[in-house]
């Protein structure tokens, strides 16, 4: 059982990411650097200014049509997803939907060695138990490091996500849980089922149920 966390990090400023890097790692395991938030001319040079902490960090650049925010082409983004690689930072968190359409950015990713997490969102559903363990098996073709994200309506849907740590998937580093407010708990109990960390805010939000690092923290000397 892991009780590690993951700041996410979204702002529309570097001085204030690198700000919110610092502090997050101060008392969290990990950050998520949000960097499709920022002018993608601005990134080559965050990249530079948090070097000295990118192995305590997850990288991620996600295009509108996966909720992020990246204002670019996706020719560029594709281009600057390479550059983070060479970076190493301590993940980088790739759309399983990116590498199956794009298998020379995998083969690239692959000869730069460095850790993929490859990731799926569904921000409508949850869908069937079956479904769900069929994309598990397909992303991890790409990377022993998967992420799986649904939106839950009923605890029922927040409880067919959490299945997903039992049986065949333990081999891998499974980071499943819902968003919503019925999928609050799974951003608890994944860290008790198997996942690596789970995701936090600095304050607000920056997903839908996700609780903040100070919550979580509480949260977790409760369970001990």
């Amino acid at each position: 059982m892991a009780s590690k966390t993951c700041v996410s990090i979204g702002v529309f400023s570097v001085a204030k990411l690198v700000s919110d890097v610092k502090r997050s790692l101060r008392r969290s395991d990990y950050a998520e650097l949000r960097l499709d938030f920022l002018n993608p001319s601005q990134i080559p040079s965050c990249l530079n200014l948090v070097r000295p902490h990118l192995g305590r960090c997850i990288c991620t650049l996600r295009p509108r049509s996966e909720g992020g925010k990246f204002q670019g082409s996706e020719n560029e983004r594709i281009s600057i997803l390479k550059l983070i690689a060479e970076f190493e930072p301590h993940l980088l968190d790739v759309e399983y939907n990116t590498l199956r359409k794009n298998k020379e950015l995998y083969q690239y990713l692959k000869r730069t060695g460095v850790e993929i997490l490859v990731s799926w969102h569904d921000f409508t559903k949850t869908p069937s138990e079956q479904h769900l363990k069929s994309m598990a098996k397909k992303m991890s073709r790409f990377s022993k490091n998967v992420k799986i994200v649904t939106t839950a309506r009923t605890i029922s849907d927040t409880l067919r996500v959490l299945n997903l740590y039992k049986g065949t998937f333990h081999r891998i580093n499974l980071v499943a849980f819902a968003m919503g407010d019925y999928g609050r708990m799974s951003r608890i109990l994944c860290t008790r089922l198997g996942s690596p960390f789970t995701y936090v805010s600095l304050g607000k939000p920056v997903a839908p149920g996700q609780f903040s690092l100070d919550e979580m923290k509480t949260i977790f000397k409760l369970q001990k």
